[in-house]
């Protein structure tokens, strides 16, 4: 598939992604690229995060890809129910331990357990070994689970603007090749 024949759905996570973040940038330079907006970025509820997530699937045109990072991964899977139309592909980035009680903020916890099937769509996770919202064991266990491609970051933090990740060439060079192998889902 290519990009213009897609609606790229930008997932951000928790306090949204600012100016500098890598989803920022793809949004810019993606032309059929939006960001699926939520009322309050600081303050997470999962009802209204993946309400949401859905309203922006089902008020697609086009076939779905979704690029989520961090608490959007949750609220994208979290949603899967709620979808009418049907996802061409996944791209999610940085997952967290929705189920690790240590993890801070907490609200991150109101966002799981993720579940144990293999989504509906095919998917890559692309995880980093030091992030510190998720351990790589756990974001190994839940690509599995999924059925995701796993893509090892390596140590790369969160893989945010933070962590260095501005336009994040290397992410770009996964997602498009990503984009090439898939084909529009039948409705």
């Amino acid at each position: 598939m290519k990009a213009a024949e897609t609606d790229i759905l930008i997932v951000p996570g928790y306090t949204n992604s600012g100016p500098d973040h890598w989803q920022t940038r793809w949004e810019a330079k993606l032309s059929t690229a939006r960001r699926v907006e939520q009322a309050s970025w600081s303050k997470p509820d999962r009802a209204e995060w993946t309400a949401s997530m859905a309203d922006a699937v089902n008020a697609s045109t086009r076939p779905v890809i979704i690029v989520a990072h961090s608490l959007g991964v949750a609220t994208a899977v979290q949603a899967i129910a709620d979808y009418r139309r049907p996802i061409a592909g996944a791209f999610l980035v940085a997952p967290p331990d929705v189920a690790n009680e240590a993890i801070r903020p907490k609200h991150l916890m109101t966002f799981g357990p993720y579940s144990r099937e293999p989504l509906p769509f095919p998917s890559i996770v692309v995880a980093s070994r030091n992030d510190p919202f998720c351990a790589y064991d756990v974001a190994e266990d839940i690509a599995g689970a999924w059925g995701s491609l796993l893509v090892d970051g390596g140590e790369i933090g969160h893989i945010n603007a933070e962590s260095g990740h501005g336009p994040w060439p290397e992410g770009l060079l996964v997602f498009a090749k990503f984009l090439q192998k898939l084909s529009p889902p039948v409705v």
